[in-house]
């Protein structure tokens, strides 16, 4: 899909001429000059003064360390454990820490006393698939295992993301299913990164602001390493290539309708729909990806925030999921 000047929201014309003209996330070698600049936020908490963070390591699958950053709320509504929610930052799977999230971390818990845990998991600049998804996995159980030590409520465990972030928050709800280790109440993956392939009429073509075809493609090639041609590609890398949706957890998202993962994403919530699971998505007219985060005072970014945490704060009053 061409996306002309005109397409896009007047509200964000600007953004996303700017993005348009001097941001080109299409190469390695571009992926890796963003994430120098990106990690000079590692370790800034967020300014809300309501929030507070900490830096954990764990143990990860691989010999490796993974850094989680888990944020609290200072002035707590009451003293019941807390829902837990697992964020993971986005990027294409190549590029971010979780410092990026803090703006959203700290509306999500002002919004409702939640204690989150977001991982820096290996991007596929320094290991490509499944490296990604079994840190936030590991994470995941963490989580679940430290529930009593968290002040967290084991039965209301949720996850959520942004672009690839969402992508990981779609597989690894599958993969929680699959194992059956760890239960998750809700999902809130946001315009996310869902297809390898890469042959729908939104992505096909697709030059819009802040990430394209262009992007996408560099992005999967590096995720996917060896196996980025595969026929046979992992629905724990790619969740278009899942076989079923029964049992996965309610889920809300937000798209807009000029970026190349919008087809993707109808299609999974259409897939979830198909399979009896609870869903809502909302779609913005004229926004490109990522439009809450870089043109954040348009009116179509305003609505999508205010209609996220309406619907995350609805999630915490009525999904549970009981864990063992």
């Amino acid at each position: 899909m061409k996306v002309t000047n005109k397409m896009i929201a007047k509200d964000m014309r600007i953004e996303g001429i700017l993005w348009r003209t001097f941001i080109h996330l299409n190469s390695v070698k571009k992926f890796k000059r963003a994430q120098k600049i990106i990690s000079h936020l590692k370790g800034k908490a967020p300014k809300n003064p309501n929030v507070e963070m900490q830096q954990i390591k764990i143990p990860g699958k691989d010999g490796n360390v993974i850094r989680l950053c888990v944020y609290t709320p200072k002035n707590r509504r009451s003293d019941a454990p807390m829902t837990g929610l697992l964020w993971i930052h986005g990027g294409g799977y190549a590029i971010g820490i979780p410092e990026m999230e803090n703006k959203t971390i700290a509306r999500i818990i002002d919004v409702h006393d939640t204690i989150v845990v977001s991982p820096d998991y290996r991007l596929s600049l320094e290991a490509p698939y499944p490296a990604a998804v079994d840190d936030v996995y590991t994470s995941l159980l963490w989580m679940k295992s430290n529930a009593t030590s968290l002040n967290m409520n084991s039965n209301q465990i949720f996850i959520g993301g942004e672009s690839a972030g969402g992508g990981l928050t779609c597989c690894v709800s599958a993969l929680a299913r699959d194992r059956n280790e760890v239960n998750i109440a809700f999902q809130m993956p946001l315009y996310p990164m869902l297809d390898n392939e890469m042959d729908t009429p939104s992505m096909k073509n697709n030059d819009a602001p802040v990430w394209n075809q262009a992007n996408n493609n560099t992005a999967w090639k590096q995720y996917l390493g060896i196996n980025y041609l595969s026929k046979s590609v992992s629905p724990y890398a790619s969740p278009s290539h899942m076989k079923s949706y029964d049992d996965l957890p309610p889920t809300f998202t937000f798209i807009g309708d000029i970026e190349p993962f919008y087809d993707e994403v109808m299609a999974y919530i259409e897939n979830l729909n198909k399979a009896y699971v609870q869903t809502e998505v909302h779609v913005y007219h004229g926004a490109f990806h990522g439009f809450d985060r870089t043109a954040p005072y348009s009116s179509e970014a305003k609505q999508a925030t205010e209609v996220m945490l309406k619907a995350y704060l609805e999630a915490t009053k009525k999904y549970f999921k009981a864990n063992s």
